[in-house]
């Protein structure tokens, strides 16, 4: 077994060597030219294999939407937009990526999911999102990406940076006798069944900024 394993990493190295000569000489951007190529066509036979998985992953995401009713997403590492399908509907997304080349890609999968809106493409490493205000989003999502950062640390102090934190919720949860502002009833109202659903968002004047989005309406059986 023992043999075996050495061998294998003879081959291993043998096959990269081209990698680490390209690495050498400068021109492994060439290669980061080829990967989102490969990564896209990967993509599509990936997501059918893991298509349960993903979906139970991100079941609970349109529960963190903000106090506004909106969900504010970014991700890290975004590639090709492999995850866009399993994002829910009118959920706004911020794409991360170091690697420039993926834009055509990412362009056809956003182009593929209508049901999203994007915001623009950030290149940047996950370490380093300084472009991202902090805590201007409700969701950070990085899959199949923290193998490859130089320090999966800094990737999460930047994450947690970037989240949106609802302190006062606990707090007001005792103080309102139950009462969870960041409850997005709205959604309940329009699965209900109802024949017809009016709705509307405003923000209600001279009130505590925690229970200002308010949304007024009726709805007919």
């Amino acid at each position: 077994m023992k043999c075996l394993m050495v061998f294998c990493r003879l081959v291993c190295s043998a096959v990269s060597l081209p990698l680490y000569l390209l690495e050498a000489v400068g021109l492994y951007a060439m290669y980061k030219r080829l990967f989102p190529l490969l990564a896209y066509n990967i993509t599509f036979s990936y997501n059918d294999k893991m298509h349960r998985v993903k979906r139970e992953l991100f079941r609970n995401v349109a529960s963190f939407a903000g106090s506004d009713g909106t969900l504010r997403l970014l991700e890290i590492g975004c590639g090709s937009g492999a995850n866009f399908s399993f994002y829910p509907d009118g959920c706004t997304v911020v794409c991360t990526d170091p690697n420039r080349h993926f834009d055509a890609y990412l362009r056809r999968s956003m182009d593929a999911n209508k049901h999203l809106t994007y915001d623009t493409f950030i290149e940047a490493s996950g370490e380093d999102l300084r472009s991202v205000e902090d805590e201007s989003v409700d969701v950070v999502v990085c899959t199949l990406v923290l193998c490859s950062v130089s320090s999966v640390p800094r990737v999460l102090h930047e994450a947690r940076r970037v989240l949106r934190a609802y302190v006062f919720e606990p707090l007001w949860y005792y103080l309102g006798d139950g009462c969870t502002v960041t409850r997005a009833t709205w959604r309940d109202l329009e699965a209900a069944g109802f024949s017809e659903l009016h709705l509307r968002h405003i923000e209600a004047p001279g009130v505590t900024l925690m229970i200002r989005p308010h949304i007024t309406g009726y709805s007919i059986k």
